[in-house]
């Protein structure tokens, strides 16, 4: 796991809501595949910076 999100910032933001051990790992796996989409659009665009738009 890249360990891309900070689970004590998705803990605050869900503040109202208890959050399961399991939840972190899928919104990490969740987090790598948007990253590697938007990074595979840039490339395909012919650009090697990633821009909001690539989401």
């Amino acid at each position: 796991m890249a360990d891309l999100i900070v689970q004590s910032a998705v803990k605050d933001h869900l503040d109202n809501h208890n959050v399961a051990s399991d939840f972190y790992d899928a919104l990490d796996e969740e987090v790598a595949e948007l990253l590697e989409d938007a990074a595979q659009r840039a490339e395909d665009n012919d650009r090697k910076t990633v821009q909001a738009r690539d989401l």
